[in-house]
């Protein structure tokens, strides 16, 4: 979904210039931000989760829980089949619009800001500045590059010792489209230069990869060291081999089919019809490969969501006007506080069959689901009160 609302729809929206209303804002924080959570909450939350020792997120596109799920003749796979062989959470939401601003919020915490929420056109940096007690960064005029100072979740398992890989479709099919490099393990750390224009915002017949649909590469801390981002953030191409022994497995994997597969083109540039059609197709060649892997059937889960919906709707926390959790922007989805509810399929050997769940979870409370797994503190807004991990709604077997 592209959706431009640039500080001239602001203005014209009849809402307060952006740089006065973050200021108020921030003025406001210094005086009634909400407690972050405690340590002991964490620590509860944690102790209430099944031992899953490797987690995988395949992340789609643009479809609403009621264009999806709600319509099993589009996508039977997605819709029937899986949520048949786990639990389908059916108030899970996303938390704006367009595509970056999600990708960058599931594996940071950060909400969006006038340029995330644009899909960053132009990589132009954000400030240095933090204000808690998320820990969000300051960026009243947008920004796309967050400084190393800024963690990920990747940096966060990476300090555990914990092993992570960002896999993403045609990534490296035409590295001058995407800058990236060759590696042993094939293409590796596609993205644009700071200051530089994306040119994977469209697909072409032979590379259909869109840096925007995934978060890690918006971040110093990941693409500041380059043997670090190689080593993470990779192409399709070691994904199978990766899969044979869970000693090779990742802890966490993140997987974005390329813009056909993901369902954001219909049809696609290739000839194929894309949409729900093609997102079918896609899972039921991959998730059977994961699900039969040794480390799935060691305490894997498999967490399979939408990045956006066809709504503005929003749970957990999220509200229109600046706030401690979103000072950067009034309307996180754009026209409204959300990116409304997209569903999500788990698959795990925690999870009865069958399992529905119509519990409020978002964006948020997937990172912070994954931090709980792996015991780590919660990054940006996956620390807010109103932000839960999924918990025995969804891990429905001992």
């Amino acid at each position: 979904m592209r959706i431009f609302w640039s500080r001239r729809r602001i203005a014209s929206a009849g809402l307060a210039p952006v740089a006065t209303a973050v200021a108020l804002a921030v003025a406001a924080v210094g005086c009634a931000a909400a407690s972050p959570v405690t340590a002991s909450l964490a620590a509860a939350s944690q102790s209430r989760l099944p031992a899953i020792r490797h987690v995988w997120v395949i992340e789609l596109e643009n479809f609403g829980y009621a264009q999806s799920f709600g319509n099993p003749a589009a996508d039977p796979y997605l819709a029937r089949t899986l949520p048949g062989q786990g639990a389908l959470l059916t108030s899970y939401y996303a938390i704006g619009h367009n595509s970056a601003d999600n990708y960058i919020a599931q594996v940071s915490g950060q909400a969006p800001n006038i340029l995330t929420q644009e899909d960053c056109p132009v990589w132009v940096p954000t400030p240095e500045a933090t204000i808690r007690p998320y820990h969000q960064v300051l960026a009243p005029e947008g920004g796309c590059v967050f400084p190393k100072s800024v963690p990920t979740l990747g940096n966060q398992l990476s300090a555990a010792k914990l092993s992570w890989a960002a896999y993403m479709q045609d990534m490296g099919n035409n590295p001058a489209r995407d800058r990236t490099v060759a590696t042993a393990r094939g293409p590796a750390c596609g993205h644009p230069a700071t200051w530089g224009i994306d040119h994977t915002q469209k697909a072409t017949t032979t590379d259909q990869y869109a840096t925007r649909h995934e978060g890690f590469m918006y971040f110093r801390s990941v693409t500041g060291d380059g043997k670090y981002c190689a080593a993470h953030v990779l192409s399709f191409q070691p994904l199978r081999g990766d899969l044979a022994a869970a000693s090779t497995t990742p802890a966490f994997s993140w997987i974005s089919p390329n813009l056909c597969n993901d369902g954001h083109d219909a049809p696609c540039v290739t000839g194929q019809p894309g949409g729900l059609a093609q997102i079918d197709k896609f899972l039921a060649s991959w998730v059977p490969v994961i699900m039969a892997s040794p480390a799935y059937q060691d305490g894997g889960l498999i967490l399979i969501t939408f990045d956006e919906g066809s709504t503005d709707t929003a749970c957990c926390g999220e509200t229109s006007g600046f706030s401690s959790s979103h000072p950067n922007t009034v309307l996180p989805g754009l026209r409204g506080p959300g990116g409304g509810d997209v569903g999500l399929v788990a698959l795990s050997p925690f999870i009865r069959p069958g399992t529905v769940s119509k519990v409020a979870y978002n964006h948020y409370s997937m990172l912070r689901t994954v931090e709980d797994i792996f015991r780590l503190p919660y990054l940006g807004d996956a620390a807010m009160p109103q932000v839960r991990s999924f918990g025995a709604d969804v891990f429905t077997r001992s």
